[in-house]
């Protein structure tokens, strides 16, 4: 991550020239998209860390006191369900309730599943193997592959990492062909237009690591440590040399140039005055780099969605997170209460029998359009 304290680096015009060229106008659209990723990736580490505090500290002990509450509903409407006071109507309509609790919670509590089994048409186990199955064969449909008969079917999480290892086989395998294809490539006899564009490659690739190494040079000549004599300076340019090496070994051409800045190696007058040439070197470095700060914001969206489970497609940045965590918390908060109320009301028969008129059962299975809690 870059250092935040950078100086800014920027072209100017200058009393010679009222107007920018081409490159230069390049370079500083360059050098402000990159400071734009800088500023997100920054924004994105610290929305992380408060995140993931807050998480384990706030939002899992709401999600676990709600999981148990709706595990005591379970219960609850279980007991209730053998009182003589109930309809037939209502007994109907009070076992679609317990099956579809029971369902989504089996996997909480082993204790569920023969309370789901009582009320439901189907065996949960059975139910669980048969989906895991056809999750299975889509999977094998998809990948062309057999996932084999030795997949844990009452673990989807079992037969998720069974394919997933399948996809890593199939994209180890398709790097080994291309590489091999590229050598086969290479050994094939190559036209005179070909080696030349190659030369071309070659000696571009050449000019741009020699501007790095330039800039890299200089700053190493006058920070080296082992020419200081005074501990505490050479301890300060010990430091300053581990960020020169690093921004080197990453062809960081950015916080090199803002390293001679910082250190006054370099002035707005050096900056204003790189040449055409140069500078059509320095654009190529700076377009890479914003490409690989592009990649390093993917994955860093892509691993925080894997995380916390976060479907792919949901709008997500740093600057939400929190507000959509609070929400979140505060639904359950909500949900916690209702619960506690309801569980509290439910011990008198005739307030369950009240809660039951209050929603209606979906005509096409035994769910309903809404549920208190």
């Amino acid at each position: 991550m870059a250092r935040t304290n950078h100086q800014s680096v920027s072209i100017a015009p200058d009393h010679n020239r009222s107007t920018l060229s081409k490159g230069q106008k390049t370079f500083n659209s360059l050098i402000q998209q990159i400071e734009k990723r800088r500023m997100r990736l920054r924004a994105w580490e610290s929305a992380t860390a408060t995140f993931h505090q807050r998480y384990v500290n706030d939002f899992l002990p709401l999600e676990q006191s709600s999981t148990d509450l709706q595990i005591q509903m379970v219960h609850c409407l279980d007991r209730a369900y053998e009182h003589k006071g109930l309809t037939k109507a209502e007994r109907h309509k009070l076992a679609a309730v317990i099956t579809n609790l029971a369902g989504d919670l089996a996997g909480e509590d082993d204790s569920l599943k023969a309370i789901y089994n009582k009320y439901s048409t189907t065996d949960y186990d059975s139910e669980t193997a048969a989906e895991i199955d056809g999750m299975k064969s889509m999977l094998e449909a998809v990948l062309g592959v057999e996932l084999g008969d030795d997949v844990d079917m009452s673990s989807p999480e079992d037969l998720l990492q069974r394919a997933q290892a399948h996809i890593e086989q199939q994209q180890a395998e398709a790097t080994t062909e291309a590489a091999a294809r590229e050598a086969r490539r290479a050994k094939r006899k190559k036209s005179p237009k070909q080696l030349a564009a190659e030369a071309r490659a070659q000696e571009e690739q050449a000019q741009l690591s020699l501007s790095i190494r330039e800039v890299y040079r200089k700053l190493a000549s006058a920070l080296h440590p082992d020419r200081e004599t005074d501990p505490q300076e050479r301890e300060r340019k010990t430091k300053l040399m581990q960020r020169v090496n690093e921004a080197y070994n990453k062809n960081n051409l950015l916080q090199l140039l803002e390293l001679q800045l910082e250190l006054e190696h370099i002035d707005q007058h050096s900056i204003n005055g790189i040449g055409e040439d140069r500078l059509k070197h320095y654009n190529k470095i700076l377009k890479e780099q914003v490409r690989e700060l592009d990649q390093e914001i993917q994955h860093v969206e892509t691993a925080f969605r894997h995380s916390y489970g976060i479907d792919p497609f949901e709008d997500l940045s740093p600057q939400t997170l929190l507000r959509n965590l609070a929400a979140d918390m505060k639904d359950l908060r909500l949900n916690i209460r209702t619960l506690e109320h309801d569980l509290a009301a439910f011990e008198d028969i005739k307030n369950l029998k009240g809660w039951l008129r209050t929603f209606k059962l979906a005509p096409s299975a035994p769910v309903f359009d809404e549920m208190p809690f």
